[in-house]
């Protein structure tokens, strides 16, 4: 049964419904543009982009597509950094009835090549830095055009917070594959007319991480997308006056909707910065007076643990909001004490398009997905049985809603597994394992397969993780399960220290905290004191690639 037990603590001025616009994502520019043609939209280290100027540019590389016989339904790859081209390259592939394959920054050639060959793809964008990795595929896959972008076409100034990537000026590349993204721009071609598109025509192809297996591309049409620019802007809230720091990667979901997509919607100005530096981030909080900034926990933690934070002025920050991991309950108090602001998770997945679940900005519950979001129906069951579980049960989290993917990419078979039949809807089966309070409001407990299992007993690194959080010399932990002839698994931590800690904390001091701070069963036996942990290119800890080392290591 739908759980409703949330809308008694639903936010009293918005609706606990909400229509999912008919058009599609471009007419959401176009739109807007109309509404407030010299009005920023875009902030890029110090250059500004109108409106006006973003749907011309938007047009005229949309235009160049056309005249180099993309059709429509083509999927082009996109694989560079946060950058006023990624928006323009984005939107330009819809307005020439394209669908974005938005790819990870850091993926390198052999990950690429998959890419590619899935989606079929012969046409991309590509970021110079990022150049060397892809050229390989040019003669060995279906990859026939790339248009190489260079980041400092669109940022003139060369002041200190400038990465050093989009100082880099143009590079020169002979090939008759690649054409200079200016080189494109600026040839007079006819701007249309464009193909027609509808709500119901595919807009973007994310691809999960590939954690469990092969990567696969999550078929979103313009109207799943719609569904979480229209909930996004609308929850946050957002308007015309809202600046967004645009720090999370646009290839990933929660990027893309929620500091590119939404604010184009509304009319909101974006702050864009193409490499994250806590500093910098202080700094452009600051300087454009920021408003509104969607953040991963990992973000945060760095944010936090900058000894020059209290030389900036970010007291212009009204909704501070993320997702991809739960925020350690010791990090959401430390936020809330140096800005005044409850930081507001949210849950979702490539495959819905960012957010199935978020937190009511004014009543937020740390460490908590939050409710379902608009017209969404978020169930728990039992990932065996498929029998649904009521309040404080665990058990794997399904969801029908409107951002909810068609399925994947040339994926028969897994789209069967993927979804199942309740009640004469289709709900897609998330993979997470969670439980929701007598409140309706949802909490994580972890992924199914992360589970650790020691002497039988059943350890949720997540869990362990939160508390070690709480130790004043931890910056970052991540947990996971080693080999361990005994007990089946044992319990290991890899720690980042804060930096004034290091060398003045060993391990024995942070297992004999952890064992009075949690039960004899979840205590990490194993500390590994690390520089950093490995992220991936959205931000979050990459506790598989610990944990396959370790198994590896082990000759599992």
């Amino acid at each position: 049964m739908m759980v409703r037990a949330h809308f008694a603590h639903w936010p009293t001025h918005i609706s606990t419904t909400l229509s999912v616009p008919e058009t599609t994502i471009v007419d959401n520019l176009e739109v807007t543009a109309r509404r407030y043609p010299d009005k920023t939209a875009i902030l890029y280290y110090g250059t500004s982009f109108s409106y006006r100027t973003l749907l011309e540019e938007v047009n005229r590389m949309a235009a160049y597509l056309l005249h180099i016989g993309v059709k429509k339904g083509d999927r082009l790859l996109l694989y560079m950094q946060n950058s006023p081209q990624f928006m323009i390259a984005y939107y330009a592939i819809l307005r020439a009835g394209g669908v974005v394959v938005p790819i990870n920054p850091m993926n390198i050639t052999e990950e690429l090549a998959h890419y590619i060959e899935d989606g079929e793809i012969r046409t991309g964008f590509v970021s110079q830095e990022l150049y060397e990795r892809i050229t390989p595929l040019l003669a060995s896959s279906s990859l026939e055009r790339l248009i190489l972008a260079t980041y400092s076409d669109y940022c003139a100034s060369t002041a200190e917070e400038v990465p050093n990537i989009v100082k880099a000026p143009r590079m020169i590349v002979s090939s008759p594959h690649v054409t200079p993204w200016t080189e494109a721009m600026a040839l007079e071609v006819k701007a249309g007319p464009f193909p027609e598109t509808s709500a119901r025509d595919l807009a973007v192809l994310p691809y999960t991480s590939g954690t469990t297996g092969k990567p696969k591309g999550c078929m979103h049409t313009h109207k799943s997308v719609q569904a979480n620019i229209v909930s996004t802007a609308f929850w946050s809230p957002m308007s015309p006056e809202t600046t967004v720091l645009t720090t999370l990667p646009l290839f990933h979901v929660t990027g893309m909707v929620h500091s590119m997509h939404a604010p184009i919607y509304i009319g909101a100005t974006m702050v864009v910065m193409t490499r994250w530096d806590r500093n910098t981030a202080a700094l452009l909080i600051e300087r454009h007076r920021c408003t509104h900034w969607t953040v991963i926990s990992t973000m945060v933690v760095d944010f936090l643990a900058n000894p020059r934070l209290g030389d900036y002025d970010i007291s212009s920050l009204e909704v501070i909001n993320g997702g991809g991991a739960p925020l350690p309950e010791a990090v959401g108090e430390k936020l809330y004490q140096v800005t005044g602001i409850r930081f507001a998770e949210g849950y979702g997945l490539s495959e819905t398009m960012a957010q199935t679940h978020f937190n009511p900005i004014d009543r937020p519950k740390l460490q908590c997905l939050g409710v379902p979001a608009f017209d969404v129906d978020a169930r728990i069951i039992d990932p065996e049985t498929l029998e649904e579980r009521g309040p404080n049960e665990e058990g794997e989290i399904i969801v029908n809603g409107p951002q909810v993917f068609e399925g994947y990419w040339q994926r028969p078979e897994e789209n069967e597994s993927a979804f199942i039949e309740l009640d004469g809807k289709r709900f897609f089966r998330t993979g997470d394992i969670a439980r929701y309070d007598e409140e309706g409001y949802f909490f994580i407990v972890d992924r199914v397969k992360r589970m650790i299992n020691a002497s039988g007993f059943k350890v949720w690194p997540s869990e362990v993780e939160s508390i070690l959080y709480k130790h004043p010399a931890i910056q970052q932990a991540c947990v996971i399960g080693v080999p361990d002839e005994r007990k089946g698994e044992e319990i290991k931590a890899y720690v980042v220290l804060h930096e004034d800690k290091r060398g003045l904390v060993d391990e024995s001091e942070i297992i004999d905290w952890a064992q009075e701070h949690m039960a004899a069963y979840k205590y990490p036996r194993i500390i590994e004191f690390v520089e950093a942990l490995p992220v991936s290119g959205s931000g979050k800890i990459l506790w598989r690639k610990l944990q396959e080392a370790e198994w590896n290591r082990a000759g599992k």
